[in-house]
């Protein structure tokens, strides 16, 4: 499995609230479900993000904003909404206290229906278990991404079919906002350029695309330096000095963090034993495994599981 979709599987929209909101000026909307990651995707009209730390990002029909939580945050139809009489809309339905459900959210329309209004997407996700702070430590605050104007409007006419509460439906917004996110994400790491992560930077590259697939495809080979460039097609030294130019460190050492992220993610979700873990991540026993994630972490992997429980 890549990257993207290792880290993608700890964050999903199952049994997500979903809104599709439209809005007539003047507005605001706050964001109150304490998600690690909330969707805001503009179909028609548009808006400011007001993010904690005092940043504001325009979106406009077309963009669809993915924002790292948990902190609240507003999206308002002018910077300047919050100061002067408005109407105010509050998404909270991740909280322990809320009394909202999907069932009373989705398909809303708040406001008339005008040309002037604005016509969202929002879909707040869900974490499942330690693997999605992987995934958020490789993102902005707020990544704002331009869609094609057809697939905004394949986007609206999807929701409001799934908005129909009919049989299935809940599971259907569901694999859409999952989708949405992948596509997103995938056009945000494509359009980041330096800013990506490396992981994602290193399978792009022909040379050093291969050897990457195969060992996150295979984490638990006893994978080295010749069996990775010989993967990659090239001298051993060319890989390696490819390799760390790239991805910022050496072979060995970005496939010890994998290894070690992987045990990290295994030992606070799962009942796996230690030597379990070990095998699945490239060690034939438990002594090396743990030796090796100690030098790693600073604790042995029973004190982790301990301590992250």
């Amino acid at each position: 499995m890549d990257p993207l979709s290792s880290l993608l599987s700890g964050i999903r929209a199952e049994g997500s609230v979903v809104s599709h909101a439209v809005l007539t000026a003047p507005w605001t909307i706050r964001f109150a479900d304490g998600a690690p990651l909330t969707m805001v995707s503009v179909l028609r009209g548009g808006g400011t993000l007001l993010l904690p730390d005092g940043t504001r990002r325009t979106v406009r029909a077309g963009d669809t904003a993915i924002v790292r939580g948990p902190a609240p945050f507003h999206l308002a139809d002018r910077p300047d909404s919050v100061r002067r009489p408005h109407s105010t809309y509050e998404i909270a339905c991740f909280a322990a206290d809320a009394e909202c459900t999907a069932e009373e959210l989705a398909g809303i329309r708040w406001g008339g229906e005008t040309e002037a209004a604005t016509a969202l997407i929002v879909g707040a996700y869900r974490a499942s278990g330690r693997r999605h702070e992987r995934l958020l430590r490789a993102l902005p605050p707020v990544l704002v991404v331009t869609e094609d104007a057809e697939v905004c409007a394949w986007l609206e006419q999807a929701a409001a079919d799934a908005a129909q509460l009919t049989a299935g439906s809940q599971a259907l917004m569901d694999r859409l906002l999952d989708w949405a996110l992948v596509c997103t994400l995938r056009n945000w790491f494509d359009q980041a350029g330096a800013d990506a992560p490396s992981w994602y930077r290193g399978l792009a590259d022909e040379v050093l695309g291969p050897a990457l697939q195969a060992f996150h495809d295979r984490p638990a080979e006893p994978w080295t330096v010749a069996s990775l460039a010989s993967r990659a097609g090239v001298s051993r030294a060319l890989f390696a000095k490819r390799f760390t130019a790239l991805m910022g460190r050496p072979p060995l050492a970005y496939l010890t963090e994998c290894r070690m992220a992987e045990a990290e993610t295994l030992l606070t979700d799962t009942d796996l034993s230690v030597a379990q873990i070990g095998r699945s991540v490239g060690y034939a026993d438990a002594f090396g495994f743990s030796a090796a994630f100690k030098r790693h972490t600073g604790e042995s992997p029973r004190a982790f599981r301990t301590a992250a429980a």
